[in-house]
């Protein structure tokens, strides 16, 4: 059986109380890098965000995860992305919101429980991530769950003074 509750954390769906800590990450310009994000959005916007959020995967083609401790207190959101039914596959984008909360095998464990999900539930045969290449924590953090690097796609990314370089890693179902 697929559970989406591991030994620290469990994933959950968005619910409308998630507004602020949705708000808070989609508004922070230090995550803007990640997401390719250009402008703020309003709490209007994501709060239309989270009432259309029960969406299916199939149609949607994403889905987004809050990751809460055992205690109940929401970390980080998970998502997946770019959901490929016709070739089974989906990319994989994760962020812990405070700094006090990362390196603590949260992301890890959160990465562990979507990939079961994925290949299990919704049958995919692989999941894949950008991940710049100057960020070593992710690039750890996705290597240690079983992602491996396939290829660099050259000043992929543009941070208003350099193009950086982003590794694409693979998980493939074997």
């Amino acid at each position: 059986m697929v559970s989406l509750k591991g030994e620290h954390i469990y994933l959950r769906a968005l619910e409308p109380e998630d507004l602020n800590l949705v708000y808070d990450i989609e508004n922070d310009m230090g995550f803007w890098e990640l997401s390719d994000a250009q402008a703020p959005y309003s709490q209007f916007v994501i709060k239309q965000y989270l009432e259309h959020a029960k969406t299916d995967i199939y149609e949607a083609k994403q889905l987004r995860l809050v990751i809460c401790s055992n205690a109940d207190e929401p970390l980080g959101l998970i998502d997946l992305f770019d959901f490929d039914f016709k070739n089974k596959r989906a990319g994989v984008g994760i962020i812990i919101k405070d700094i006090k909360n990362r390196n603590k095998g949260f992301g890890a464990e959160a990465i562990e429980l979507l990939s079961e999900y994925s290949f299990k539930v919704l049958h995919l045969h692989q999941l894949y991530a950008n991940i710049d290449c100057n960020n070593s924590n992710s690039l750890k953090l996705f290597m240690g769950q079983g992602f491996t690097e396939v290829g660099i796609k050259k000043d992929w990314r543009f941070d208003g003074k350099a193009y950086h370089h982003v590794y694409l890693l693979q998980k493939i179902m074997t």
